[in-house]
């Protein structure tokens, strides 16, 4: 009678303390400019491959195989798995199996950081008016991004992906962290600089 009683009140406590998802947690964020700015950079470099060629390096450097690569599109996809146990989700899942039974047990136990880099040719900033006729005889004004030669932009993402105990997904956040950012690009700009001094 003692156990059911105990039971009902954390029963009674956890469903208290749950609050219902808000509904803009489930909606897309639009890109921001901050965003923009922390995940990408321009670069200088003699072609979109050799900047793919580097970036596949560095990542590698970082611990990251290669999943997927598609030079013509300017894409890549790596990731590298990790531990994502943490002793006080252990803990909490040891107390909901006695109380509850071990179903509902659950804490984190592998994770994935997946990045993924586009790269495309940068433009100028003087873009041309376009003037076009359409076939049903209207008339389009628009401007055209013009290419500046040998210059790329690199955009990188990284994301975290977790899967608990019984290899169910349960977390996909992205990583804003600058410093993860920051070193991907330092060591990205080390190795455009070698490659242009055609050092290996």
């Amino acid at each position: 009678m003692k156990k059911l009683i105990a039971c009902t009140a954390i029963i009674g406590l956890l469903a208290g303390c749950a609050q219902p998802i808000p509904p803009e947690a489930l909606q897309f964020q639009p890109d921001n400019l901050e965003n923009r700015q922390l995940q990408s950079r321009k670069y200088d470099i003699k072609s979109e491959k050799e900047l793919l060629t580097a970036s596949n390096n560095v990542l590698q450097d970082m611990g990251f195989n290669l999943d997927e690569s598609n030079m013509p599109l300017g894409v890549i996809v790596a990731s590298k798995s990790r531990d994502a146990t943490e002793a006080g989700q252990v803990a909490g899942a040891i107390f909901m199996a006695f109380m509850f039974g071990a179903n509902a047990a659950s804490y984190d136990k592998v994770q994935k950081i997946r990045a993924s880099l586009v790269t495309k040719p940068a433009a100028t900033n003087n873009p041309i008016e376009v003037d076009v006729k359409t076939k049903s005889g209207k008339q389009v004004k628009f401007d055209q991004q013009v290419p500046t030669p040998n210059s790329y932009i690199v955009r990188v993402t990284f994301q975290r992906l977790v899967w608990n105990q019984k290899n169910v997904l349960t977390k996909i956040e992205g990583i804003n962290d600058p410093e993860i950012y920051q070193e991907f690009f330092d060591k990205l700009s080390k190795s455009v600089f070698l490659q242009a001094q055609n050092v290996n």
